[in-house]
This record gives C-alpha cells, sequence and structure tokens, in this order.
C-alpha cells in the first residue's frame, strides 16, 4: 500500500527522477567559473591557463567516462571527426574566454550555440522558420551586442569574443551530436573528450607549467565532476522529460555559473552583462515555453 500511494504522489515516477537527473547536471556543470576562478588556478599564467586546463580536463573527463562506454556498440564514421573537431574548438575557446572575461559573460555567450543552430537550419538547410526562433534569435543578437560592444576593458572584450566562438563552435557539437544520433552518446562523448586533449597536448606541454597537487586535485574536478559525471545524468534525464522541459531545465547552468563565482569569489558583474545575458537566456526560456511546437524533430 505504501509503495502504491509512493508512485501516485509522483516522487519516484520517470518524470520526476528526469527532472531530478537534469537539474543534478545542470549544477554540476555550473561548477566550472567556480573552479577555473579560483585562486589556485589564478596562480596558472594568465597566458598558458586556457590551454593547459582545457587540455586536462577533457583528459580527466575521457577517463572517467571510459566504463559507461558500450563497447560491442563502438563503430567509426567520418562524423566523428567532425564532432570531435567542433568539440576541441568549442572546449579551447570556451576556457581561454572565461580565463579572460567574467564567468556570467562567458557562459551566457557560450549559450547562443542555440540561436546559431536555427540560424543555420534557416539559412543552410532551409528549414522552416518558427516565430520563437525568431524571437530568440533577437534576443539573442540584442543580448551579445549589450555584453560585448559595452565592454571597456580590453582583456574582457577579448574574452568576450573568443567566447562567442565558444558559441559557433558549440553550435557546430549540436548539429554533429544530432547527426550522430545512433551512436553509443557516452563512446561519442569520450572521443570528443579525448581527442580534444591530445590535440591540445602539443601546445601545452612545451610550455613546462608545473602545476601543485591542489591544482592537479581541482582539473581533476573539472573533467570528473564538472564535464563527465553530468554528461551521464543529462544523458539519462533527457529521455524521461519532455523535450522543452530538459531545455528549460538546463538553463539553470548560465543562471547558476556566475552566481557560485560571486558568492565564492566575489567576481562582480557588469550591467551591460546581465542585461545581455537576460536577454540571451530569457530568450531561448520564452521560446521553449511559449512555443514548445517550434521543435523539429532534429530537436528530440
Amino acid at each position: 500500500m505504501a509503495e502504491h500511494e509512493k508512485t501516485h504522489s509522483g516522487a519516484d515516477t520517470p518524470h520526476s527522477k528526469g527532472r531530478t537527473l537534469l537539474i543534478a547536471a545542470a549544477i554540476l556543470w555550473s561548477t566550472n567559473g567556480l573552479l577555473v576562478k579560483s585562486p589556485a588556478m589564478q596562480a596558472i599564467p594568465l597566458e598558458d591557463r586556457g590551454w593547459l586546463l582545457a587540455c586536462y580536463r577533457s583528459l580527466f573527463a575521457s577517463v572517467a567516462l571510459l566504463p559507461l562506454v558500450h563497447w560491442k556498440q563502438v563503430r567509426w564514421r567520418p562524423g566523428l571527426l567532425a564532432s570531435a573537431t567542433t568539440f576541441t574548438a568549442m572546449n579551447t575557446l570556451y576556457v581561454i574566454g572565461l580565463t579572460r572575461t567574467s564567468a556570467a559573460a562567458a557562459t551566457f555567450l557560450q549559450y547562443t550555440a542555440t540561436v546559431w543552430v536555427f540560424l543555420f537550419g534557416w539559412l543552410a538547410l532551409r528549414e522552416r522558420v518558427h516565430r520563437g526562433n525568431v524571437v530568440a534569435l533577437l534576443c539573442a543578437a540584442a543580448g551579445i551586442a549589450f555584453i560585448v560592444l559595452s565592454e571597456r576593458d580590453q582583456q574582457r572584450a577579448d574574452g568576450n569574443l573568443i567566447a562567442l566562438g565558444s558559441g559557433v563552435a558549440y553550435a557546430g557539437v549540436i548539429l554533429c551530436l544530432r547527426w550522430l544520433r545512433d551512436e553509443d552518446s557516452a563512446w561519442l562523448t569520450l572521443l570528443n573528450h579525448f581527442v580534444s586533449g591530445v590535440v591540445l597536448l602539443p601546445i601545452v606541454l612545451p610550455r613546462g607549467i608545473e602545476l601543485q597537487p591542489l591544482q592537479w586535485l581541482l582539473i581533476a574536478l573539472l573533467g570528473i565532476v564538472q564535464m563527465g559525471l553530468p554528461y551521464v545524468l543529462a544523458a539519462r534525464g533527457v529521455p524521461l522529460v519532455t523535450v522543452q522541459e530538459a531545455a528549460l531545465l538546463l538553463l539553470l547552468e548560465p543562471l547558476l555559473n556566475p552566481l557560485w563565482v560571486w558568492l565564492c569569489w566575489s567576481e562582480q558583474v557588469g550591467w551591460p552583462t546581465i542585461i545581455g545575458g537576460s536577454l540571451i537566456v530569457g530568450g531561448l526560456a520564452v521560446r521553449y515555453v511559449v512555443w514548445p511546437q517550434s521543435h523539429s524533430m532534429r530537436d528530440t
């Protein structure tokens, strides 16, 4: 009887489980800025920091994902190279951008990826234009203008442009994931991380940066807890909820990321970034709430 009541209360339904998994994934993803902006990481020279963190966190993540791969389902396709290439670009640009600008700006600008996907589908694939996508695109354009054009500090301005580039690269990752949807998700994620780490090694090793034990620990956390584990949680949670609910729940990441950095490291965020980020995230949220029917089969 107790089990029957528990099921009807919704506590253990697949939907509530999926929601919990996605919220957990978003929270873990949002710790990126918290770790990268920590004093121990800031002690690494700026010119080396982004390359080094992008390289080593990817290698740690790939090791963590090894036990999750269904090796009998592994196969090689040309699309895997495109996926690994766009992921490497996204990973590198995002981390370098994050080291040079605020966590808020870097994260908000990376979340323009969804809008670039809309734009690519319209211009290159001749997909039908939905009103929700147009609203999200216009909000993102205004948000980008607020963040990028209002920045006066040269280092942060450069970081904003690099982070915006990571959003474009992330759009490529999303398109590749749709193209390769029949592949084992753990294998695809592992390969992306591993290739990214290996490609960056020839750039990182000659720099001769010696890391302290605490820095190695934080990088391991970046790879395993902040990157690897959330991918697993999201992969298990997405099939249990609707596409629009999954998208909305994962928007917690860009909201929480700068919050953790502000609470722990007192990083200040200017009003242009707050306004621009609100436009980017708000436009996406409105798109998913008001026009959920605008999801195409490619969005599933």
